[in-house]
């Protein structure tokens, strides 16, 4: 019945079932499948594939590179660990080196200093003895000379004293 009622809407509808024209349709599209895969399919997957490759090497240039410049980088961050380190030693070395310049220069100062000090207080010394010298000279003088006078005239004790008095001036004038 079923088969009945299929013919039965196929011819209602004008339709009528052609079982050459599927077979012809499904043997050109076959055939056509097949064409595509021998022409179209195969060398477009073969595109595919070089095109696959070719991305791949790049991939790996790009892994190889990405892994070549960390190493560059990790390089380059030792050498500037190094150059630091080394700066800061240089630093280090000029600090003690002008510390010690500086040491050596106060210390030279300080000496200098106090060879001055000793100097000049070996002029001052010196000096002193020679005022003290010139004093004793002059006052051995003035005393021969007031001892000379009193001894030639016989004065009084009012005379003495104006001589005195009178070569005391004459001492203080002469300096």
């Amino acid at each position: 019945m079923l088969k009945s009622s299929f013919v039965l809407g196929a011819e209602i509808a004008g339709v009528h079932f052609n079982g050459g024209d599927i077979i012809f349709q499904l043997l050109m599209f076959i055939i056509l499948m097949s064409l595509l895969k021998k022409f179209a399919w195969g060398p477009l997957m073969g595109v595919m594939k070089q095109r696959e490759e070719h991305i791949s090497g790049e991939i790996e240039a790009a892994e190889n590179s990405r892994s070549e410049a960390s190493k560059l980088l990790e390089e380059q961050k030792s050498l500037l660990k190094e150059a630091r380190l080394e700066a800061q030693n240089m630093i280090e070395n000029s600090k003690k080196h002008g510390e010690n310049q500086r040491q050596e220069i106060i210390d030279t100062a300080r000496q200098e200093a106090e060879r001055l000090k000793e100097s000049a207080r070996a002029e001052i010394a010196q000096e002193k003895e020679n005022a003290v010298a010139a004093l004793r000279e002059q006052v051995a003088s003035l005393s021969v000379m007031i001892a000379s006078k009193v001894i030639e005239k016989e004065l009084s004790a009012e005379d003495q004293e104006k001589l005195i008095n009178e070569y005391i001036e004459r001492a203080g004038e002469d300096r």
